[in-house]
């Protein structure tokens, strides 16, 4: 008789049978079921929205047009009473930028659909043509002949004006990632990646720090994430930090007023600093005013076009410090979305360079994402009083022509690189839009590996072999072909028949 029967206990597969509960294990009720899809439903969402084809895609332009909307609106705050007090429109200043922003916009569609092999072209001479505007500005600051003028950072062409250093920035993008990709294995040599990238690159920082040091700053970080994509030791940046440095101070000690804002951060970062009648009237006034802005908007800010700063109180309210303005008529919460915002536009773009095949994509996504993220750290450091005022305007929100079309025209190249991605490409053609859309708006991607077939030609493949392996070729050492060029010449012999033409 079995021990079931002896004890009388029917076995069965019902769920009172099953095994009791480890001791310590707290038992799962109808609460933490509720928690735990209160917790891991929203999770799981996002972890399914993140594993489509096209979420890099998504995720870049949502970030970038939401970014692109914020930014004229607080432009149209921030410039209605100096544009009412100077032309007696309260919409000049951001009609102006408006017009740049669709200008940016037809950038970013032309950019999404060229070929990669376009960019890789034009860094060379956009490079050059940015070098020869740059020494421009340097030898002739304050300029006219014709209509053509320079004005310390900007040249004027009739009615257009735009800043040749903006260009720089996609300049070193696409011919530094094109001259690395071409180094390939060996960037690890020092003479090999010297010559040319360091001293044009010297150069060009040379020629653009002597009138704008914020945005050789921005170049500086373009440079390194091409060099750190591209897998340079880690001495060499040792020894470009400790000469950038070097340079650095150099430019700071070259003008005065360079030396006097490093010195007013040092002042702010004080608890007692800035807090005299003449520095807070002199090198702080700035940075004071900004601090009053922020303070002023509280958790939820003072409410849209109610800010009090841009009344004649802050320098700069619709370019360097308009961070500041946000903050006062949007307050934390108006701040915080911005930060979110620059948050998924970097890992958008991380995510491209982490998952685009081609290195010479990869490198650019790579570098473009440090410079947009870079330069918005640097401008919200220095608003917040993290760190010295350099003058970088707040890509896509702050006031600027140049500047606006410079980035957008970057979106548009990352766009395209998303769309590359292995999984996006597959999907994009098997869902294969209509010939319009196509033509309107972006064409399809290639598909991966197809430019390069994983089988050979029938005619290449050997008889009996297997597919995928070449046959070999007459110079392979034991093949027939050599076998036969080594034989001596002499009578040939055998069943073969020879042929008219053989026996004339």
């Amino acid at each position: 008789m079995s021990a079931a029967r002896q004890t009388g206990v029917a076995v069965t597969g019902s769920v009172t049978d099953a095994p009791p509960a480890r001791r310590g294990s707290a038992p799962s009720g109808p609460a933490d079921s509720a928690f735990g899809r209160l917790v891991g439903e929203p999770f799981a969402a996002l972890h399914g929205l993140l594993g489509r084809p096209l979420a890099s895609y998504y995720l870049l332009v949502a970030s970038a047009g939401l970014l692109l909307v914020i930014g004229l609106v607080m432009v149209f705050s921030a410039t209605s009473v100096p544009s009412f007090d100077s032309q007696q429109s309260a919409y000049a200043g951001v009609q102006q930028q408006g017009l740049w922003a669709a200008v940016g916009v037809l950038a970013f569609w032309v950019a999404q659909r060229l070929p990669t092999r376009t960019y890789r072209f034009l860094g060379l001479p956009l490079m050059v043509v940015c070098l020869l505007f740059a020494l421009v500005l340097v030898l002739f600051p304050a300029g006219q002949v014709g209509p053509v003028g320079t004005n310390l950072n900007w040249i004027t062409i009739g009615s257009i004006q735009f800043q040749p250093a903006e260009l720089g920035k996609l300049a070193l993008v696409w011919w530094g990632a094109d001259l690395l990709v071409r180094r390939g294995d060996s960037v690890t040599k020092w003479k090999r990646l010297a010559m040319p990238l360091f001293p044009v690159t010297a150069l060009l920082f040379l020629l653009v720090g002597m009138n704008d040091l914020g945005t050789m700053l921005c170049m500086l970080l373009v440079f390194l994430g091409l060099l750190w994509v591209t897998g340079v030791r880690f001495r060499v940046f040792a020894g470009l930090f400790g000469v950038a440095l070097a340079g650095v101070v150099v430019l700071i000690a070259e003008q005065s007023y360079r030396l006097e804002r490093i010195l007013s951060f040092t002042h702010a970062a004080k608890a007692t600093g800035c807090t005299s009648a003449d520095s807070i009237q002199g090198p702080c006034w700035q940075s004071t005013q900004g601090m009053y802005a922020l303070a002023d908007g509280g958790w939820f800010g003072l409410g849209l076009g109610q800010g009090r700063q841009k009344w004649d109180w802050l320098p700069e309210a619709h370019n360097d410090f308009i961070f500041a303005i946000i903050g006062e008529e949007l307050g934390v919460v108006g701040c915080v979305v911005v930060l979110a915002l620059f948050a998924v536009l970097a890992y958008a773009g991380l995510r491209i360079a982490r998952r685009v095949d081609d290195p010479f994509r990869r490198t650019v996504a790579a570098a473009c994402t440090l410079w947009l993220a870079g330069q918005a750290v640097i401008n919200i450091g220095a608003v917040v009083g993290l760190l010295p005022i350099t003058g970088v305007p707040l890509p896509f929100i702050s006031a600027g022509g140049t500047a606006l079309v410079v980035t957008l025209t970057a979106i548009g190249m990352l766009a395209s690189f998303a769309r590359t991605e292995p999984d996006a490409a597959r999907a994009l053609h098997a869902r294969a839009p209509s010939r319009l859309v196509r033509l309107l708006w972006v064409p399809l991607p290639p598909l991966p590996g197809s430019t390069r077939p994983t089988t050979p030609p029938a005619r290449s493949r050997p008889a009996g072999g297997k597919p995928g392996v070449r046959a070999t070729r007459g110079r392979t050492a034991g093949s027939s072909r050599t076998e036969t060029r080594r034989r001596r010449p002499g009578p040939r012999t055998g069943s073969r028949t020879t042929t008219g033409k053989e026996r004339r």
